[in-house]
């Protein structure tokens, strides 16, 4: 295509500024060489008077002035005159959360105008111990809650405690033990409780003391314990309400059972131990260990003499329980066994075969199937649809009862496995035993081998409140974050099972249940009758209901001796902490919460359960939204376990620890000795130097930026180690400025950003970028996205550009820079300023020293606490979009100047050539050519165009299509290597280009892409191409210089 006139016109025009600026350029020469040379002077004499003025300030130094004076307890933190000279987490973490919690800044208001954020802390056992799992949860919600109330919101964080029935009575009861070797059942329920009572009140609770030392901004004027007299009051209500609707019931089900602590438990409670093969386990009660991982066949005799019938099983024992054999109904091999009958070996039960194709396989095994009822979930539901017998075979504490015989009774389940092989063998009826994968549950409580059992429970139905659970995620009254567990609600709630909330223990809320039991009843056991019972609120109610139901007749009453479900009382939690059941301020202004925040493995049991039970009872859904947060694994994304030795300790990271002390911990512990041995060598592994301390910021930071693994985290404390460094970076920023505003300095009521240089510009203006970023991020609970954008902003915008920028202006006191110096100070307060208070949620403790050293601005009435004060929000006026895109080409320059010096170079000041192809280009570099010597450490910069020769022992470096640069090495350049850089960049840029241009000619990019993109794609495209030869270019001049060609 032929040049167009205006095209030429241009061309005539861009060299006549050439040769104009040229010319320019000799004239000015020799002033400008001797200009430098003097501000060169000027700053190398400054900068020598300013270390001879810091060397005799080394020496006149008081090391007094840099220890913080002592701070009476709450009372606002004293700070030393100086700042110290490096970053103590200890320290700076010391003081601020006794006078937080003093003056109240965590007390929400109920009667306040503010809109409400609540969110309530899922209670942690009052047994526990801050585990790494409880950090990532206070840093989370602590995060949240403190953005919330910085930005105009009425926020409330409850605290509170579960009363953790099992882990709370296991652990008395081995202080019982310990201590007076004495059971429970030894002193009594009443006694025992008071034990208990007395045991929390003196040990419990160390985890929510544990919570101030994270920082946890906490109300805890509203703390509450589940069983404290209130919620105890509230669970009963519950209970009574659910009971009148015909929601609780009591009936004989199947059930988790647990034979040391003779319980039932939570599925929750129960752990799936993975079997591959057969293993010998250590199981509570028994000497030797005991063998799973099997499954053994063995024979039923058929009555009549037709033979035998061969069954499998990995669980023996239960064959003592056994009722009936299921086959399929179309198994050829068994159809001459429909309605006939097997023998039970010793006990001579008659065991009908029955068709059964949902259960049975006819491919699996033998196709025949013995039925067990009363010990397996299957079998359980066989034995409903057959109406068969249901035989319990076992005791409360897992010993064989009356119902396995004489030949067996008595004996504990697992010695009388192997009493059972050996008298089949002994008939002649064992078959064989085969290695088997299992999953074998373990409770968690206890290490016991949990045991179905069938007993007489109470249960809550669930179909009616799990619709209503589904219909609110579907209907977006509830949002579950992150979006992919929500298709694990509409399956769980869609299968739900009624829900056994009764427990055979002594510690927690006694069920309100009564049995009546009549004069002229003929069993007087409690439980024999299930119309025997009544619910009521207390004693005197009982009497009244059993009155009204048995009207006439004489009677006696007694109260259920079982307690709750700990998740019952956990599930009304979002209510109770609010004052329900009585119509409180903070129900009104409080319910329902914002938003539940926990651990994605308790969605079921726990968060489920709070939805139904507070859309039945509280009128409406519980939280408008549910945060699921991923499962922490060690760095090499194992599970944390005792036995391996990775169990990270939070207050140990906060603290830092020793090896030698990591290993006592262990020690400490109930290990064997050879998983002792693998413990510690897997934290010498890990930990070869201990954990470094790191303080409660780094490691809520760390935490935090973690959440983008949303389904578990591989923490390595390394990284967090790494955010310590960091926060020794904003300390010496802080120092940085306190040094250069100087003790007179004001902040203005308001900032001119004509008269700012550049750089000032940019740090305003991309620091709007990182607030919208932030606020946006936290918004949608995107939080990883939210430390990444704070911390690159701190890291690489302000702290490795901005402060680095600004330095020379600071050298001396010259009126050279005067309003340069002016508006650094104005723009590195507002930085700092709004810096703190966008870091502030993710570390309290840091952000509110630094911010409390800041001189206040003209005229404002500055909040006591920075966490009181309001987060930042954009300032329109500060972003400039032409200033960032100048700035962006600006650092990317300064990046490819500073990788073209070579290992060696002592980052001496060096000339710098640019190659500008673009009147735009070569504006740019005479605009900010102060800035690219300073971040790029340079003597000079100058720039010459397509048609000068290009310099000659220099490194090259291609920008973009528009500008190139040229270090001066001086004898320095290796040629050879600066070869193979550009034939690594043109191999890069052709396969962008190649890539780009497949993309563009694939069959449907013109018909499917929006002219937009094609527009960029096309842009891009022409960029790449003109880049290649750019770099072709500058492959000729060092192909040139290698061979000595000058031509």
């Amino acid at each position: 295509m032929a040049d167009t006139p205006d095209a030429k016109d241009l061309e005539r025009e861009l060299k006549k500024k050439e040769k104009a600026r040229e010319k320019e350029e000799k004239k000015l020469k020799a002033l400008e060489k001797a200009k430098k040379l003097q501000a060169q002077a000027a700053a190398s004499d400054g900068s020598k008077k300013e270390k001879k003025v810091k060397k005799r300030i080394t020496e006149d130094e008081n090391p007094e002035d840099f220890i913080d004076p002592v701070t009476p307890d709450g009372e606002k933190k004293q700070l030393s005159s100086q700042m110290a000279k490096q970053y103590n987490p200890s320290i700076v973490e010391k003081s601020w959360y006794a006078w937080w919690e003093k003056s109240k800044f965590f007390v929400a208001d109920e009667n306040s105008s503010k809109p409400p954020f609540v969110i309530v802390l899922p209670p942690p056992n009052v047994t526990g111990a801050l585990h790494i799992g409880h950090a990532l949860t206070a840093a989370i919600q602590d995060a949240i809650i403190r953005w919330r109330r910085m930005s105009g919101y009425n926020a409330l964080w409850v605290p509170g405690m579960d009363h953790a029935g099992i882990a709370t009575q296991v652990v008395v009861e081995k202080k019982l033990m310990r201590e007076r070797k004495l059971s429970r059942h030894d002193i009594g329920r009443e006694e025992f409780v008071a034990e208990v009572w007395k045991w929390k009140d003196q040990y419990g609770g160390t985890i929510l003391t544990q919570e101030r030392r994270l920082g946890a901004s906490l109300d805890w004027s509203r703390e509450c314990f589940t069983m404290d007299e209130k919620r105890s009051v509230a669970v009963t209500e519950a209970f009574v309400r659910l009971h009148k609707e015909g929601l609780i019931y009591r009936d004989n089900r199947l059930v988790n059972w647990d034979c040391t602590l003779r319980t039932a438990i939570s599925d929750i409670e129960v752990e799936h131990k993975e079997l591959k093969e057969e293993t010998f386990l250590k199981v509570p009660g028994y000497s030797m260990p005991v063998q799973f991982g099997v499954i053994i066949s063995f024979a039923y005799p058929l009555e009549g003499g037709l033979g035998e019938i061969v069954v499998a099983t990995t669980r023996i024992e239960t064959m003592l329980g056994d009722v009936a054999i299921a086959i399929h109904s179309e198994d050829e091999r068994y159809k001459h066994l429909h309605g006939k009958y097997a023998v039970h070996p010793f006990n001579g039960r008659r065991l009908p075969i029955i068709c059964d194709n949902d259960l049975v396989d006819p491919s699996f095994g033998t196709g025949a199937v013995k039925i067990t009822p009363a010990h397996d979930p299957n079998d359980f539901e066989v034995g409903k649809r057959h109406k068969l017998e249901f035989i319990n075979i076992f005791t409360d504490d897992g010993r064989i009862n009356r119902n396995g015989g004489p030949q067996f009774e008595g004996k504990p389940r697992f010695e009388a496995r192997v009493a059972v092989i050996e008298a089949l063998k002994a008939k002649g009826l064992y078959r064989d035993c085969q290695k088997n994968e299992m999953n074998l549950g373990i409770c968690s409580r206890s290490n016991e081998v949990v045991e179905p059992m069938i007993k007489p429970q109470w249960f809550v139905s669930c179909d009616e409140m799990a619709r209503l659970a589904l219909e609110a995620v579907k209907s977006n009254k509830i949002e579950i974050i992150p979006q992919q567990y929500q298709d694990d609600w509409f399956r769980w709630l869609n299968n739900i099972r009624d829900w056994c909330v009764s427990r055979q223990l002594w510690w927690g809320h006694r069920i309100p249940a009564w049995y009546v039991t009549l004069e002229d009843d003929p069993i007087k056991d409690i439980g024999s009758y299930n119309d025997h019972w009544v619910v009521a609120r207390n004693e005197m109610d009982a009497i009244s209901e059993a009155k009204s139901k048995f009207n006439g007749k004489e009677f006696k009453i007694a109260q259920d001796p079982d307690v709750l479900d700990t998740w019952f009382s956990s599930g009304l939690f979002p209510l109770t902490t609010l004052g329900w059941p009585e119509d409180t301020a903070d129900f009104r202004a409080f319910y329902p919460t914002s938003v539940l925040e926990t651990g994605h493995d308790i969605l079921f049991f726990w968060v489920a359960r709070m939805v139904m039970l507070g859309m039945k009872l509280g009128g409406d859904v519980p939280f408008r939204k549910v945060y699921l947060h991923p499962m922490i694994r060690d760095a090499h994304g194992r599970k944390m376990s005792k036995s391996l030795g990775n169990v990270i300790d939070p207050l140990e990271v906060i603290n830092g620890i020793s090896l030698e002390n990591l290993h006592k911990r262990l020690e400490e512990g109930n290990l064997d000795l050879s998983e002792l041995a693998v413990a510690k060598e897997g934290q010498k592994k890990d930990f070869p130097d201990g954990i470094a301390e790191c303080g409660a910021d780094a490691l809520r930071f760390a935490l935090i930026a973690y959440t983008a693994q949303s389904d578990k985290i591989n923490l390595d404390i390394q990284r967090v180690v790494g955010y310590r460094q960091w926060c020794n970076k904003l300390w010496n920023a802080i120092r940085f400025a306190m040094a250069k505003l100087g003790d007179n300095y004001t902040p203005p009521a308001s900032i001119s950003l004509q008269t700012m240089p550049p750089v000032c510009k940019w740090i305003l203006s991309v620091l709007n970028k990182v607030v919208l970023k932030t606020v946006s991020a936290m918004e949608s609970y995107k939080f990883s996205d939210a430390t990444s954008a704070v911390y690159f902003w701190w890291l690489s915008q302000l702290c490795d550009v901005f402060i680095e920028a600004i330095k020379p202006y600071f050298f001396n006191d010259s009126k050279e820079f005067e309003n340069q110096r002016a508006a650094s100070r104005d723009a590195l307060w507002i930085c700092l300023d709004t810096g703190l208070r966008l870091l502030h949620p993710f570390m309290p403790f840091v952000t509110e020293e630094l911010w409390q050293r800041l001189p206040q601005a003209e005229g404002s009435c500055r909040k006591e606490s920075i966490m009181i004060s309001d987060y930042p929000s954009v300032v329109e006026e500060w972003t400039n979009d032409q200033i960032e895109n100048d700035m962006k080409i600006v650092l990317e320059a300064v990046t490819k100047i500073r990788s073209l010096r070579p290992a060696t170079d002592k980052n001496e000041k060096r000339a710098v050539f640019t190659l500008c192809r673009a009147i735009k280009a070569r504006d740019l570099i005479e605009n900010y050519e102060f800035l690219i010597t300073t971040l790029a450490s340079l003597s000079s910069i100058k720039i010459f165009g397509e048609n000068d020769a290009a310099p000659t022992g220099c490194a090259i470096g291609v920008v973009n299509e528009h500008l190139s640069v040229y270090l001066e090495l001086q004898g320095a350049l290796n040629a050879q290597a600066e070869r193979e850089k550009l034939r690594k960049k043109k191999l890069e840029l052709q396969k962008q280009h190649m890539n780009l241009k497949k993309k563009m000619e694939a069959a449907g990019y013109m018909e499917k892409a929006p002219p937009s993109v094609q527009e960029e794609d096309a842009k891009k495209l022409t960029a790449l191409m003109e880049e290649l030869d750019i770099v072709k270019e500058a492959e000729m001049d060092i192909e040139k210089a290698i061979n000595g060609d000058t031509k």
